[in-house]
């Protein structure tokens, strides 16, 4: 029988008892490995000293499986109205407070040109509500967001709480918002950690947060996690990470895995083919509407100085 054949064979029957799965017997699988199964909490229980070792060496490669494996886009997502990739430079989008939209500065500029040429009032370009004049209604509608159960808001107020010293309520907020699939949320929640602001510091928490913002797409995550493998001279592991952000589009990768390459740790087809991504990706995130509104922009700061 081929060992594929054995694996399903074996995960028809208790790993520790050997009873078959039949109507009234029904096995569980163990959640860390999912490579044995049990007919109840006894047999796992006198099971586990044969199977501890098997199991967390099993379980670290399916994580290594989830995290090594290319996210489509960064975590910001497309423009919601133009529908190209959000620029990772944070300068270059806007979030609105009153609908949690991050949009491109190229439709931004796009439709403020379309108010003053028709003297109309300034709203969002998504959701069409005024927008807010001061502070204080930015805060009002990102706390009517928050009670909507809106994660993004709540990782905006977690930051804006972060930002006043309170701590503890950024806690609170940023693990509602994680709790809730929001990726910026981990990777704000692995600072704390690492920090030890509300929480006592945790290097395990840090790194568990910075590996759920890099699976999810979070560029300065993964990032910081291949520095973290490149610190214990893991270095393919590093070369991983920085390899997944360079193919999106993050220049500080690229020039890691350039140093890497001068040094002869990364091969010369590796090197070429995450250029190449890299290029692709910064032109993806391009359009005549965002060159416009960069354009804008250097205008104004020239003027201004």
């Amino acid at each position: 029988m081929m060992s594929s054949d054995l694996e399903a064979a074996a995960m028809m029957c208790c790993a520790s008892c050997g009873v078959a799965e039949v109507d009234e017997i029904k096995l569980r699988t163990c959640t860390a490995c999912k490579s044995v199964r049990y007919c109840g909490v006894k047999c796992q229980r006198d099971h586990r000293p044969k199977h501890t070792k098997t199991c967390k060496k099993r379980a670290a490669e399916l994580r290594d499986e989830v995290l090594f494996r290319q996210p489509e886009s960064s975590h910001l997502g497309d423009c919601p109205i133009c529908c190209l990739p959000l620029p990772i430079v944070k300068n270059k989008s806007t979030l609105y407070s009153c609908c949690s939209k991050r949009l491109c500065n190229g439709c931004e500029h796009a439709n403020w040109l379309r108010e003053i040429e028709g003297r109309l009032e300034e709203k969002c370009p998504f959701c069409r509500h005024p927008v807010p004049e001061t502070d204080q209604e930015a805060d009002i509608n990102i706390m009517k967001r928050v009670a909507a159960n809106d994660p993004v808001a709540m990782q905006e107020m977690g930051m804006e709480r972060y930002q006043e010293g309170d701590y503890e309520s950024s806690f609170e907020y940023l693990t509602k918002a994680a709790g809730l699939g929001f990726v910026a949320a981990h990777y704000n929640l692995s600072i704390l950690y690492r920090k030890g602001k509300g929480v006592e510091k945790d290097e395990k928490k840090e790194l568990y947060h910075l590996e759920e913002a890099a699976i999810g797409g979070h560029l300065d995550a993964r990032y910081n996690l291949g520095c973290h493998e490149e610190r214990k001279e893991k270095i393919e592991r590093a070369v991983k990470h920085w390899i997944i952000t360079a193919n999106l589009g993050c220049d500080y990768s690229i020039q890691a895995l350039k140093d890497f390459y001068a040094d002869g740790l990364v091969s010369k087809e590796d090197f070429a083919a995450a250029l190449r991504a890299h290029q692709a990706a910064v032109i993806a995130m391009k359009s005549p509407q965002r060159e416009a509104a960069e354009a804008a922009q250097e205008e104004a700061a020239t003027e201004s100085s």
